[in-house]
């Protein structure tokens, strides 16, 4: 079988080029990513066809926060942090919006944002994903910046892009893109005294991601009329409670409101639009960070069993573990040049981007689970231990896998917006 020895020793020189190598240049928050730049960067890719390439400003980028989480974010203090009650690391976060300038990337420059567009919001997901990073990114950066964009609100537009505000879309993180999520936040009637444009929510809503270091709440809100509201996470009558999650680096929590004050976004379609644009951005930039996740975890697992001898012999030089390695490393590949298809259509608008999106989460969602599994089974031993990282990824892409709308879901989705007859018609 040496064809199959060929291909595993070609993905392995792919994956060593790929993920080795310092970086030469460094992105500050100073200078920002321009969206201009990236253009030019891409200005090469034929006419009608998304560059899935990286460009310049990207590599930049990238390097910038790979330093960044290497230096504040090693598996180490990820785990321990998981032992704690607090998860979430606010200090990371505020050095990634601060020193880097990633709350802002994709807001416009006149509101304090770098300018920039999802290409590179994919690139930061990609290594947080890399690093199960446990900072709110997706929730504050993408999913709530997503909809206040679409609303047009600029009021909490500056503070989201330096990230002194940490916001959170209050839906389950389990939403699919696609369909409005259930309403279980309801519209009460303002108190006498409140100001003008000031209303009251009454209600629950289970699991939402990223909400628990948040300072504002984006609640979709049943009433007269329908709407997005903001609201105050430190107000009295909102409760957080953290619940058990699988992945614990990513903490889920069952919010309650108590009759508290709101400031409507947007009402009626623009509403439903703003959800819609959070959940596609959402789904779109979670596959991405899928893919840093499995990207990580075929490179642990090659280093691993080029090191780990058995036999007398490298265990990585056995036939079967080459195998899944080639497999593994031949999904990763397809499963990028998905999730750089879905970051460039939302970048561009492309119409097709609901397509993009339903194959990028759905191919994303697989790989990222099957490269966490290989990677416990392959580390052998000790990749069943708590004091190996290979449980976070796992875990991660387990949880990955069933937000905003499981593989299957998506699937079943793609079929509807391609018009594919079901099985057996």
């Amino acid at each position: 079988m040496e064809g199959s020895a060929e291909v595993t020793e070609a993905a392995e020189l792919k994956v060593s080029q790929e993920r080795g190598g310092p970086q030469e240049h460094v992105v500050s928050a100073k200078h920002g990513v321009s969206a201009n730049h990236g253009a030019a960067q891409r200005q090469s890719a034929p006419a009608g066809a998304p560059d899935l390439l990286y460009g310049e400003a990207e590599t930049e980028l990238r390097a910038a926060v790979r330093a960044l989480l290497a230096d504040r974010a090693g598996w180490r203090e990820v785990l321990a942090r998981t032992e704690t009650a607090e998860p979430y690391d606010t200090g990371l976060w505020r050095a990634l919006a601060a020193d880097v300038g990633c709350a802002g990337l994709l807001v416009p420059e006149e509101h304090g944002g770098a300018g920039a567009s999802y290409r590179e919001a994919a690139v930061v997901a990609e290594e947080v994903g890399r690093a199960v990073a446990p900072v709110p990114y997706l929730g504050s950066a993408v999913v709530a910046t997503a909809a206040l964009l679409a609303a047009a609100d600029d009021d909490l537009l500056p503070g989201v892009a330096t990230g002194t505000v940490t916001a959170a879309l209050a839906v389950p993180f389990a939403s699919v893109p696609g369909s409005r999520p259930a309403l279980t936040v309801r519209l009460g009637a303002p108190h006498d005294g409140d100001p003008a444009g000031i209303y009251r929510l009454t209600g629950a809503v289970a699991g939402v991601a990223d909400a628990l270091p948040a300072d504002v709440l984006l609640v979709p809100a049943d009433g007269v009329p329908f709407g997005l509201y903001a609201v105050s996470a430190a107000q009295p009558g909102v409760t957080a409670a953290p619940v058990v999650s699988l992945d614990a680096t990513r903490q889920l929590a069952d919010l309650v409101l108590d009759d508290v004050p709101a400031r409507q976004i947007a009402a009626a379609g623009d509403a439903d639009a703003a959800i819609a644009a959070a959940l596609t951005a959402g789904a779109a930039i979670l596959a991405s960070e899928q893919l840093g996740l499995a990207e990580r975890c075929l490179e642990m697992t090659v280093g691993y069993v080029k090191e780990r001898r058995q036999f007398g012999r490298p265990v990585g030089s056995f036939q079967a573990i080459k195998h899944r390695l080639a497999d593994l490393w031949v999904g990763v590949t397809l499963a990028r040049a998905a999730a750089r298809y879905a970051a460039a259509c939302l970048a561009a608008g492309d119409p097709d981007v609901a397509v993009a999106v339903a194959l990028a989460k759905a191919a994303c969602s697989d790989i990222a689970l099957k490269a966490g599994q290989e990677t416990v089974q392959l580390h052998g031993g000790i990749g069943f231990t708590w004091e190996h990282p290979a449980h976070l990824y796992l875990k991660r892409a387990k949880a990955a896998s069933i937000a905003f709308g499981t593989a299957d879901a998506h699937r079943a989705s793609l079929a509807r917006l391609v018009d594919l007859p079901a099985a057996g018609t």
